[in-house]
Formats: structure tokens, sequence, C-alpha cells
């Protein structure tokens, strides 16, 4: 086995089971200095049983090299190894991309770069990148200014990945009278907008219904995103409330997609929504909202719930490919 790939499997694993950031790092770190040393030192190291003594080897790292130069697997990918979900097969392998992922330009925690490559390495053709808009300082929302430097870097990034390719988008705010937090023209420039609410999640649901269909309704907007904000880990979060017809109603009408949010602790929409937005002619996009890189796999989670509400490949507009998801309704306006 090759120690190189074992050290990156091992942290994309941990990533995916949402261990702490700290503990990713450690075996991304540990990657880059085996990638750099020079031809076999590695296994003289391990021969040697010196391993540790270079920089940012530690006992765990120095451990999965040597299992792998040994040809065992190991144990930190058996630990961190989960069962593929049993349903949504169908689905996943008709995914070419994915509507809703971060980098560390907001508050995700690897470069545009490296979750690209990981989108690539998964089987998709095209990744959108959605990092936050600016009213969301928690999570170092972007400016107009830096949003405009990251379409630069998209597109020297695209040159250099072709034919994959990283389409422009952002996960904009929604803003408590539906308005979007950021500009109407730079909003124009971008291949896809997901609108999500983020604050005063409990408001009424009177006024919340009116903010998410006048946010569906916006022609700049392409999916709504996670829409009852629920959290189903932890303390938990409960669902917003709203009037569900009428949201989904805006949403057929407008041609703007109801997200499948496949984080394991959103879930959303819980599954008498998703029936409804089905029932109703919704459209789908079905997300992993990946802060690292290996949390894009959990869209695996996404088709399996999908599959389950009777969600069918024709109505997810990420089984398009770039060029056909372009030119549909309004993406890309």
């Amino acid at each position: 086995m090759d120690p190189l790939w074992a050290l990156r499997q091992v942290a994309l694993r941990l990533e995916r089971a949402g261990e702490p950031t700290y503990r990713v790092r450690a075996f991304r770190r540990a990657a880059d200095v085996v990638e750099a040393l020079p031809l076999g030192e590695l296994e003289r190291r391990v021969e040697a049983g010196t391993l540790t003594d270079l920089p940012g080897i530690g006992k765990s790292t120095a451990g999965v090299i040597t299992d792998a130069l040994a040809g065992r697997e190991p144990s930190y990918l058996g630990k961190f190894r989960e069962p593929d979900p049993v349903g949504g097969r169908v689905l996943r392998a008709a995914l070419k991309g994915d509507c809703h992922t971060h980098s560390d330009w907001s508050d995700g925690g690897s470069p545009i770069r490296e979750m690209a490559e990981a989108a690539r390495d998964l089987g998709h053709s095209w990744v959108v990148l959605t990092d936050h808009s600016p009213r969301l300082t928690v999570a170092n929302g972007l400016s107009a200014d830096r949003l405009r430097r990251q379409l630069e870097v998209v597109a020297e990034l695209n040159v250099e990945l072709a034919p994959f390719t990283v389409l422009t988008g952002i996960e904009v705010d929604v803003l408590d009278d539906g308005a979007l937090d950021q500009r109407e023209d730079l909003l124009a420039q971008l291949d896809v907008v997901v609108a999500s609410v983020h604050s005063k999640l409990r408001m009424p649901a009177p006024e919340m219904t009116a903010r998410m269909v006048a946010a569906v309704s916006n022609p700049h907007v392409d999916v709504l995103g996670h829409c009852t904000g629920r959290l189903v880990t932890g303390k938990g979060r409960p669902e917003s409330t709203f009037d569900a017809v009428e949201v989904f109603a805006a949403c057929v009408e407008n041609d703007t997609a109801v997200e499948v949010n496949s984080r394991p602790e959103r879930r959303d929409p819980p599954g008498r929504l998703l029936r409804l937005a089905v029932d109703m002619g919704c459209t789908f996009a079905i997300d992993s909202d990946a802060h690292a890189p290996g949390q894009l796999d959990w869209v695996a989670y996404g088709c399996e719930r999908a599959e389950e509400c009777g969600v069918t490949p024709d109505r997810v507009i990420n089984t398009l490919d770039a060029a056909a998801l372009l030119s549909r309704g309004n993406i890309g306006d």
C-alpha cells in the first residue's frame, strides 16, 4: 500500500467522520513530509526506526506509514471506515457534480484546489464553490471585493484542472425581508446561487414563508439551501416553521431546486417535506455542503434519503454535465 495514499485516505475518512480538524491536519502534514522525502529514505527510516525524528511525523502517522509499507491495512483506515449507505446507489452513480461546497475563503478548512481535486477524484466532472456571503461574519463571508478576487482565482484554476470545472457560486444569506446578501451585479456573474436562511430561524411562520418565497423567486437564485435549518445531532435545533406548500410552489414556478442537504447533522429537508416537494413537482440538488475534502462524499447519504422519498435522477440538477446545468433555467443568468 502506498503510504502517501494511506495518510491522505485517513485524513479524508477522519473528515467524513467529523473528527477534529487538528487530527486531520496531522495526517495531511505527514503526507506532505513523506511526499518531499528523497527516493528510498522513507523505507530506510522505517527499517531504522527513525520515522518520528522527522518533523510532522508522530506515533500515529508513523504507524500508518509502517503498516502501509508492510502491506498491512493501517488500523486507522479500518477504524474510520463507515458503511456505505444501502440505498441511493442509482442516484449516487448519476451525480456529476455538487452544487454546495465551501473552501478556506469562508468557513471551509481547505483551499479551493484541494476541494476541486477531491471532487474530481470522487468521479465528479464539476463542483460549485459556494462560500458564504458577507453578513455571515462568523463564517468569514465574502465581501464584494473578496468575491471578485475569488472569481479570478477560479478562472486560473480551471485552466489548470481542465476538463474538470469549478463553477462559480455563493451560498447567499437570505435577509429578513427575503432580499439577498450580495450585490445584484455580482450575483448575476455567478454560475450557481444557493440561497439559505441562517438567522432568525424562529421567525413566525407567515413572515418566514414570505421571506423564503421572496428569495426563491429572485431570478438569481438557483437552489434553496437546507430549507428548515434544523440540526439533528448534539443539542440539535428545531425546524423553522413556514408554509411548505407555498414555498415549494414558488420553487416550481421559478425553477428553483430544493436542496437535499447531505450533512449528517442536517438531513434537511426532513422526510415528510422531501416527499411533499416530490409530490409538488420540485427539482432537487443533492449536495454535500462540504467544508472539507473528506465531506464531499456525504452526498451518498443525501442520495439514500432522496431515493427513499421518491426522488428520481431526472429531477436532480447535479446529474447534468456542466454545460447542460448552465443552460438550464435561470442557472448562469
